[in-house]
């Protein structure tokens, strides 16, 4: 195994790399820290484990949450050749994940459901999809990477309910992305492509309260170019509840001397 590190650009190009449909998006930059199971020429078409990512203020990422299910919303139909839109796709020497043309929602999963970056979702150039994808624990962060760097798409959230919350994102074309570092060649290309990486977190998507259970992710045909990608998201940190005290034996002993005292302040009272 060889392990690459590699850093992503310090800071997104100016002009906005995405627009909301209300609120600024800030998005951010990311390490994709990786092991490749391959190397030289091969190292593209294997294995690629992500292993963690690092924040641009230093702080490291290791803790996933994976795609534990997904709902093909819509789809374009797939007949043969470069028809229909969304499919399952991996490296030609992946050794996880399934290839799958005409996309069923366990297909979806295979390729989500991994911390393998050469299984991704590959998307056809003039397809059209929306499709939901659920993590197994609720995320605060959302890691995208896209192959190509030459797609863009859209994402919402949704809570546990399915129901959207905040607004809706429309990623600019991921060409004007961070380079993550590597490239894939997978079994839908006969070359490697560059990857692109993006970071979304819940101030982008406009959320002031509540996480993450799933993303809708679309593509709207010949504009949108057919985006190849993975996504993850980082498993949110739930508060702890306080714990109550439980006073010392001293205290108790005091309380119920008072409350001896009172009850018999009271029984003399009565007399």
């Amino acid at each position: 195994m060889k392990l690459c590190q590699l850093v992503a650009s310090a800071s997104l190009l100016a002009g906005g790399l995405l627009a909301l449909s209300s609120n600024p998006a800030q998005a951010f930059s990311f390490t994709t820290n990786y092991t490749a199971a391959l190397s030289g020429d091969k190292a593209a078409k294997g294995d690629i484990f992500l292993n963690s990512v690092t924040l641009g203020n230093g702080s490291v990422i290791s803790d996933f949450s994976l795609v534990t299910s997904a709902r093909i919303v819509s789809n374009d139909i797939y007949t043969g050749g470069n028809s229909g839109a969304a499919s399952a796709d991996i490296g030609d020497l992946a050794t996880t994940g399934t290839r799958q043309e005409k996309l069923t929602n366990d297909g979806a999963r295979a390729v989500m459901n991994n911390l393998n970056l050469n299984n991704i979702i590959d998307t056809e150039d003039k397809g059209n999809f929306v499709l939901d994808l659920n993590f197994a624990k609720a995320v605060d962060n959302i890691f995208l990477w896209e192959r190509g760097m030459n797609s863009r798409l859209d994402i919402e959230a949704l809570d546990a309910s399915g129901n959207v919350i905040g607004s809706k994102i429309k990623l600019s074309n991921s060409s004007a992305w961070d380079y993550a570092g590597f490239k894939i060649d997978t079994k839908e290309i006969g070359s490697a492509q560059k990857v692109g990486s993006i970071g979304l977190g819940l101030a982008d998507f406009g959320i002031t309260s509540g996480l993450i259970n799933s993303v809708r992710v679309t593509s709207e045909g010949k504009a949108y170019n057919g985006p190849d990608f993975k996504l993850l998201g980082s498993v949110a940190a739930v508060p702890t509840p306080p714990t109550q005290q439980v006073p010392e034996p001293s205290a108790l002993l005091g309380l119920g001397a008072i409350a001896g005292s009172v009850l018999a302040t009271r029984r003399r009272k009565s007399l």
